[in-house]
């Protein structure tokens, strides 16, 4: 895992470059359809809005934030859409402001806690460096709806390197949205970083092994491209089954996306 403070300038890098993509687009745009079915472009910035909210809370007000998630323990998806109601009915200039406001706040109060200490979030307690990347995953998949949705082409950075080693640490989510057992093997993720670096992640003598451009693994694990548009193999039986099922976030899988719904090349 790479230290605190790369983490954070590689957070803040990845709000500004969502912020980037919205920032001048028209009032009509923002509400354009993104492939996240129900969700336009301000429900996506909403929905990362309210991440970093919750974020900063547990960073810098663990008490507040203990709260806000015990109302919403029992329907974690009605507290999102509740969310997006709160945020996404802003018009845009204000909630872009939000957007950046809270998303650099939760970069402040991660930066802030005292080293060796975690901080609480939905279900364990997470090291502020793991949160971030949490936070980088969610901007890149959020991200990624919203460019699709304008038809631009984001330029992938080594940023992604922390959210390939989140994807290592979070594993078993795919197997526990779909109430399946978690294999006990390790995996491999043998990547090409955006640069040409390799990034190897997991014990070097595990048996089963995912390998491919570390863009194509981050599509796959936020579940925005579908396996079949993706460069990526698998070695072992248990890594060929998890291609199908791999998602870096806890809850439902969702629909994903379907073989061939976006025609541009990714590479």
């Amino acid at each position: 895992m790479s230290a605190l403070n790369d983490v954070l300038k590689d957070l803040s890098a990845d709000i500004d470059e969502v912020a980037t993509l919205v920032a001048g687009i028209d009032e009509a745009a923002w509400r354009t359809p993104t492939p996240a079915p129900g969700w336009n472009v301000a429900d996506q910035i909403a929905h990362l809005t309210f991440i970093f909210t919750l974020a900063k809370a547990a960073a810098a007000e663990p008490e507040t934030f203990k709260a806000i998630a015990a109302s919403a323990a029992g329907d974690f998806n009605g507290a999102v859409n509740a969310a997006l109601a709160q945020f996404n009915t802003l018009p845009p200039a204000e909630l872009l402001a939000r957007f950046r406001a809270e998303g650099e706040a939760s970069v402040a109060a991660l930066g802030a806690v005292p080293e060796g200490q975690v901080v609480p979030w939905l279900v364990n307690p997470l090291p502020p460096a793991v949160l971030a990347s949490a936070g980088i995953m969610e901007l890149f998949a959020h991200g990624q709806d919203i460019a699709d949705a304008l038809g631009v082409r984001r330029e992938p950075t080594d940023r992604l390197y922390n959210l390939a080693f989140f994807a290592f640490l979070t594993r078993d989510f795919g197997y526990q949205s779909r109430g399946l057992t978690p294999p006990a093997a390790p995996f491999r993720f043998e990547l090409t970083s955006p640069s040409g670096e390799p990034w190897n992640i997991g014990p070097e003598d595990a048996a089963q092994k995912i390998a491919g451009p570390a863009h194509d693994f981050a599509l796959l694990v936020t579940r925005r491209r579908h396996r079949a548009d993706l460069a990526l193999t698998a070695t072992g039986e248990e890594a060929e089954r998890w291609l199908d099922i791999a998602q870096a976030y806890r809850g439902p899988a969702g629909e994903g996306r379907r073989p061939g719904q976006f025609t541009d090349s990714e590479e």
